[in-house]
């Protein structure tokens, strides 16, 4: 058995510009790995099948599950006979805003070509992420990126300065279509993608949290109100910064201090099952 770790993300920021002619949104969003992990275990099948086992539930082990269409796109491009079996331990919340499918995807892509021997580039693979869903391309290069276009052009950024990170999830779920269908792109505040840049590359923590940013907030707490109180609750424990990630509903906190950190971890834990605390990770990953 062949193990990939797949790493949550947050946005630092996320701005739809507009609705494209294939209705796809046009986005402006910068992303960063955190140290909340799935663990992608891959193991080649002689009967040509792919197969789905998961500690969770909640996912579906067909073709609807991402990691199974990663394992499906690598045989049908590169007509690969052998099957596999994908052994996915969940960590990551379940449709949470935090890209947990799309990094078991891309996990699953990067395991597939050391186990097929299929010696692509990081490049090469997230090409083919970026045919699965929009937040596969970041996911297999991992680290800190500007993303733009539906999410699948990435340019990447140096690490963000380091800290720690306290995510909560609701015991709810969110329609990212129904969120996004239900944005005005003209009545929200945009937030400032150059200055979250600069601050990124000046090292300025202050300045990052400063400049945080997500235009789906607004429609998110509309339909689910708790995330609000969330949100409300994790400024008033003393986090920096405080945003919702994605789509929603995992709402997540910045803290530089150590020392604040249980006051906040422990304050949540009251609203909220799902609370981690985890640090940034914002370094690329390699192939090797």
């Amino acid at each position: 058995m062949l193990y990939v770790k797949a790493p949550a993300k947050i946005n630092l920021t996320l701005d739809v510009l507009y609705k494209r002619p294939d209705n796809y949104h046009e986005v402006e969003m910068i992303m960063t790995t955190v140290d909340l992990s799935d663990r992608i275990g891959l193991e080649s099948r002689k009967d040509g099948q792919i197969k789905i086992n998961s500690t969770n539930g909640f996912i579906p082990d067909d073709n609807r599950n991402l990691a199974y269409q990663a394992a499906q796109l690598m045989k049908d491009t590169y007509g690969i006979k052998e099957g596999v079996t994908i052994v996915i331990d969940k960590e990551i919340p379940v449709a949470a805003g935090l890209a947990g499918g799309s990094s078991d995807a891309a996990a699953t892509l990067k395991g597939l070509n050391d186990l097929w021997h299929l010696n692509l580039s990081i490049d090469t693979l997230a090409e083919l992420g970026a045919k699965i869903g929009s937040d596969v391309s970041f996911c297999v290069y991992g680290g800190t990126a500007l993303a733009t276009g539906r999410g699948e052009k990435i340019q990447h950024l140096p690490a963000p300065p380091t800290c720690w990170v306290v995510l909560a999830k609701p015991k709810i779920g969110v329609s990212t279509a129904q969120v996004y269908g239900g944005l005005n792109v003209d009545e929200v505040e945009h937030p400032n993608t150059s200055q979250m840049i600069e601050a990124i590359e000046k090292n300025d923590y202050f300045l990052m949290c400063e400049t945080v940013g997500n235009v789906l907030e607004s429609v998110t707490f509309e339909l689910h109100p708790e995330v609000v109180t969330i949100k409300e609750q994790m400024k008033r424990f003393g986090a920096d910064a405080v945003l919702m990630s994605g789509s929603g509903p995992t709402v997540f906190g910045l803290v530089d201090n150590e020392s604040r950190l249980p006051r906040i971890y422990n304050g949540l834990r009251g609203f909220c099952d799902e609370v981690f605390a985890v640090r940034l990770l914002g370094e690329r990953n390699s192939l090797a």
